[in-house]
């Protein structure tokens, strides 16, 4: 049986670990958690009831968190793409790139979102101003670091660039990767220009009206 994946098209993590799957045209099902599928959400509540989500059920057993469902998908479904490379020492780069986008991207970015959300009484100035200043942090040491990089880890494309497309793409939505960023743009733009992440973008194309501090009309 393939394996299924329970994923929402327009959240991060889970572009993440869809274009881990286009990447390697791995055979997969696919359930949407939309409104328009209540039973998916029902079946995913009773798998993780940590309410996370991408979660991946394949032969019986379940996966959530997306940097391990990457793994796991490159130990059961190995493609044309090795995401996770055989040499070790160049497989933890790859990890830590992967920590990277996740950790000093992805949250910040996160947290400015959610904030929006927030009534606003409880909205946190103070919280907002530190992500940005997170954001301006990891920009400014991304950038010196993709001056002299194809991908995230090097020349070759792996787990850690399907971090870093959802992160980016999201993170320049809040926080706009300025000029003097100019390698960091460029990145972004190879990313997006990528197959794999192209067709996740346009898939969750339609969701953009939900995105809660609204959507800029790019990308």
């Amino acid at each position: 049986m393939k394996p299924l994946l329970y994923a929402h098209p327009f959240a991060s993590y889970c572009q993440k670990v869809l274009v881990a799957l286009y990447e390697n045209d791995t055979p997969f099902s696919y359930r949407k958690l939309v409104p328009e599928d209540p039973s998916a959400m029902s079946e995913f509540g009773k798998l993780c009831h940590l309410k996370k989500f991408p979660v991946l059920v394949d032969d019986g057993q379940v996966f959530f968190e997306s940097s391990i469902i990457i793994e796991y998908l490159g130990i059961r479904y190995p493609g044309r793409n090795r995401l996770i490379p055989a040499d070790a020492l160049h497989a933890l780069e790859v990890r830590m790139m992967d920590r990277v986008f996740d950790n000093y991207v992805m949250t910040p970015m996160q947290r400015i979102v959610a904030d929006f959300i927030r009534a606003k009484g409880d909205r946190d100035p103070l919280g907002v101003e530190e992500a940005h200043s997170a954001l301006d942090s990891a920009y400014e040491w991304l950038n010196v670091l993709m001056e002299k990089r194809v991908w995230a880890a090097g020349a070759d494309f792996s787990m850690a660039d399907c971090a870093a497309s959802a992160s980016l793409f999201y993170s320049d939505w809040v926080h706009e990767i300025g000029e003097k960023h100019g390698h960091l743009r460029a990145y972004r733009r190879r990313l997006l220009e990528r197959s794999s992440i192209a067709r996740t973008v346009e898939e969750a194309r339609p969701y953009r009206k939900f995105f809660p501090p609204g959507a800029p009309n790019r990308d």
